[in-house]
């Protein structure tokens, strides 16, 4: 049997294509079965990934029409019977909807199941945990299940000035590793900030050099988070059973040394979030809570927009030069 239909507003799209394809407006989606939970939402925020769900640039189940967006931050209107711990009135959030047949979360009300709902801890706002939670659960997983980071290795951040990156670096420091960042010579103090021992400027082309001289026995734990993916001078910068994790460039098709590899029992791994488990999910939302109460994470910056204008923030994602910015789209504005 399948739940009652439930009417909110949304920003949506009928088919998949350009951002212009999203419209705002009501929309009858599936109400919430036994085991979901009915969410009012506060904030949600675009994501990259949601350009490339949107677009159909990244193959998943979509129901159509579909709701855009896959984070948000709000406050339980009802819970249903299989969905144990979570009652009116709970501030909560989410980070994986709008993908594998999942309605979206750029929506004045969300159905979210309940193993992908996570409490928010208090005095935290929605605006801020929206912007930080999807990259910090990726930095999270890249780090600890695929990365297999230990206390007191080193780790390389190519890219640590972005959303991603910085989350990144704040993770890894905290658990104790030494983190050598990339970045723009611009963005060294921000990443000092956020706990890199060594920040060195992307734009110098002897960075491998720096880093073999910071690194004589190499490097435990690359992650390249720009999308260039240059295999070529990350493998040859491992050390003994050192691990490269690639988290970004759905185009690159980038040479690997192989016998540098092999050599060094080395490991390339590939890895996106929207694969991950509700278990793997569930141990990053841990952390992430951890460290938002903690008042460890934050945004570089963000512009609050309305949730009616998801259009117009999906193009500027899409174009770029946001610097870090993120685009929050606040429901009921």
């Amino acid at each position: 049997m399948t739940a009652a239909p439930l009417t909110t507003r949304a920003a949506y799209v009928e088919r998949l294509g350009a951002a212009a394809e999203i419209r705002y407006g009501d929309l009858a989606i599936a109400g919430p079965g036994p085991t979901d939970v009915l969410v009012a939402v506060d904030a949600t925020v675009v994501n990259p990934v949601d350009t490339f769900v949107r677009s159909g640039r990244y193959p998943t189940p979509v129901p159509l029409p579909f709701v855009v967006g896959r984070d948000l931050a709000g406050t339980v209107v009802a819970a249903g019977p299989g969905a144990p711990g979570f009652a009116a009135g709970d501030r909560v959030w989410c980070n994986s909807l709008g993908h594998d047949g999942r309605q979206g979360a750029a929506a004045e009300r969300a159905v979210v199941p309940v193993d992908r709902l996570y409490r928010l801890p208090d005095g935290v706002p929605a605006e801020l945990a929206v912007a930080v939670v999807h990259p910090t659960a990726t930095a999270y997983l890249a780090l600890f299940t695929h990365g297999r980071l230990r206390p007191g290795e080193t780790v390389v951040v190519a890219g640590a000035a972005g959303n991603v990156g910085g989350a990144l670096v704040v993770l890894a420091s905290t658990a104790g590793a030494r983190v050598i960042a990339t970045a723009a010579a611009a963005d060294e103090a921000y990443c000092r900030s956020l706990g890199a021992t060594e920040v060195l400027d992307y734009r110098d082309e002897r960075w491998p050099e720096r880093i073999r001289a910071l690194c004589p026995d190499g490097v435990d734990l690359y992650l390249d988070t720009y999308g260039r993916n240059d295999l070529e001078n990350a493998v040859e910068l491992l050390a003994h059973r050192g691990r490269v994790v690639l988290l970004a460039g759905l185009r690159t098709r980038p040479v690997l040394p192989a016998g540098s590899l092999y050599t060094r029992d080395g490991a390339v791994i590939g890895f996106v979030i929207s694969r991950a488990s509700t278990a793997e999910l569930g141990a990053a939302a841990r952390m992430i809570n951890q460290l938002l109460a903690a008042g460890r994470l934050r945004p570089r910056g963000t512009e609050i927009l309305s949730l009616p204008e998801a259009a117009e923030a999906h193009r500027r994602v899409e174009a770029g030069n946001l610097r870090g910015t993120r685009l929050v789209l606040a429901a009921g504005r």
